[in-house]
């Protein structure tokens, strides 16, 4: 290791190109002095072997000063409707959404046993397919499904999730059950606690099934193993990173799947594989037990078939752990029966103009409206998303300085400009200074876009991937991804985008473009 005096003003003279500075002879040399001693506070930093779950003090809130919020808790209130016949064909099954299944298994017409062995035999047969199991759990998952069911038949029924098989995201930590991060470096790595979502889910009654894949250190669809598949076109992969989730849940291959986002994570993979991804409001859902890649921006929030599933599984995970420090306990009052009227929902209208834009674009617009939405354009800030970009940089290569300074990296299987140990280095490089001028202009961001969406319940979206779902990620905003039309056998998508904590809005909002559009039981190629 070199020494700390080896820091010298003919070093600061180069290191002012990474800032953008000209210092004089004179004061670089001063500076160089000065620079050694903070040398020496980074290396003491460095042997105190921080772990990747160990947050910076302080968090990130998304909530403005002056923001008022609904603090009573109500009950969950399902759609109501005639349940349907059980079918015959396992396939059938397979594809249900979980508002379904649900109601089969508290009504003991279907098994979570048997549930859980169709989703067994199907993850089996299709993963040489899509490539989206790290590590299949059969024998825990057999034994917390009958488990499930002598419940049931004993009549303690845990809710909507009881019996129903499931798949986190292979950054969810499981106990005893190895977690990989999907990277060469981790992929023998046994946590010895589960995350809370896991733990919230288990005590929901919900079967674990699998660890599905995500891209190596939750980026792109290409982990240790191969690269996930998308089930509609198996020659494209299913994005990421929550890759193996979206194709799980998409090929009917379990019942709903957690997926994770920092920047395109739920979104992306939802909108290539047709299924519905919910990223909740910044806080809602902890993180304890997750992998962090960024901490003021990691969500946790669920995958599914159906549009009302989301709120099922997100009802779960809600609320504070006493763990987390940026977990806030804030109610989720959902009902599935409250009616659409006097919603406003805002679209920037150039999106929705020109030959770039999807026909279904367009017509889920037009959908909202004979729903009884009021729909009206809106101005959004307009902010480079590269003016931000330090604080996703920096704060990933803190997460995994350990991984960079010891050349594990190099086990990476992506090596790319674009992939993580080319980032990790490069955000070595970006000044402390710069690091804080983003999240000054991030906060810039939060006020300029609260009063933006200020007399506005949502904003919707193209299905494409866009600037303003993704400075959402900054900001910590709830959005809502899902299937509005299958085209020449590829799916197209719209997401919504809420205020703070109105992820019930959005939900409520889904659904009715799900009933409009009647493309949610559409099944890709794969059976």
């Amino acid at each position: 290791m070199a020494s700390s005096r080896a820091v010298t003003p003919r070093t600061l003279a180069e290191a002012e190109k990474f800032a953008d500075l000209r210092f004089t002879p004179a004061e670089r040399r001063t500076a160089a002095t000065s620079y050694r001693r903070f040398l020496d506070g980074f290396r003491k930093a460095r042997d105190a072997a921080l772990e990747n779950g160990e947050a910076p003090g302080g968090g990130f809130d998304p909530r403005l000063p002056d923001m008022t919020f609904e603090t009573e808790q109500r009950p969950l209130v399902r759609s109501r409707g005639r349940l349907p016949r059980l079918p015959d064909d396992d396939i059938d099954i397979a594809f249900a959404p979980v508002t379904v299944l649900s109601r089969w298994i508290e009504s003991r017409r279907l098994s979570s046993e048997r549930l859980t062995r169709i989703y067994i035999e199907r993850l089996k047969r299709h993963d040489t397919k899509l490539h989206c199991v790290i590590t299949l759990m059969e024998r825990q998952a057999l034994a917390a499904a009958r488990r499930a069911d002598r419940e049931t038949a004993d009549g303690y029924y845990r809710g909507p999730l009881h019996g129903i098989p499931w798949g986190a995201k292979d950054l969810l930590d499981t106990k005893g059950v190895r977690t990989t991060w999907g990277a060469v470096p981790y992929k023998d790595r046994v946590a010895r606690r589960d995350a809370t979502v896991v733990e919230r889910l288990h005590q929901a009654g919900a079967v674990l099934v699998a660890k599905l894949s995500l891209g190596a250190l939750a980026n792109g669809d290409v982990w240790f193993g191969a690269k996930t598949r998308s089930p509609w076109d198996r020659r494209r992969g299913s994005s990421g990173s929550s890759a193996g989730s979206a194709a799980a849940v998409a090929a009917g291959l379990v019942g709903f799947a957690l997926g994770t986002e920092t920047m395109g994570s739920i979104v992306s993979p939802s909108t290539r594989c047709g299924v519905t991804g919910l990223r909740p409001t910044f806080g809602r859902v902890p993180r304890t037990g997750a992998m962090a890649l960024a901490w003021t921006m990691d969500k946790i929030g669920p995958m599914t078939r159906a549009v009302e599933d989301t709120a099922l599984v997100l009802d779960a995970l809600n609320g504070a752990d006493g763990e987390d420090n940026c977990a806030i306990d804030m109610p989720f009052n959902f009902d599935a029966t409250r009616r659409l009227r006097r919603l406003r929902v805002g679209y920037v209208a150039p999106d929705f103009r020109g030959r770039d834009t999807a026909s279904t674009d367009r017509q889920a617009l037009d959908e909202l409206r004979k729903s009884g939405v009021d729909a009206a354009p809106i101005r959004l800030p307009a902010v480079s998303q590269r003016t931000l970009r330090p604080i996703v940089a920096v704060e990933t290569a803190a997460a995994f300085d350990e991984l960079t300074r010891s050349d594990r990296d190099d086990l990476m299987v992506r090596q790319s400009a674009n992939a993580w140990p080319n980032l990790f280095r490069t955000a070595r490089m970006v000044p402390a200074v710069g690091y804080v001028q983003a999240t000054r202009l991030r906060g810039r961001l939060m006020r300029d876009l609260d009063r933006g969406l200020d007399g506005f319940d949502a904003v919707l979206t193209p299905g494409r991937w866009n600037d303003f779902v993704a400075l959402t990620n900054y900001t910590g905003h709830p959005t809502l991804t899902l299937r509005v039309a299958v085209v020449d056998g590829k799916p197209h998508s719209v997401t919504l985008v809420g205020r703070l904590y109105g992820e019930e809005t959005l939900i409520r909002l889904g659904m009715a473009l799900e009933r409009r559009f009647d493309a949610a039981g559409v099944r890709p190629p794969i059976d």
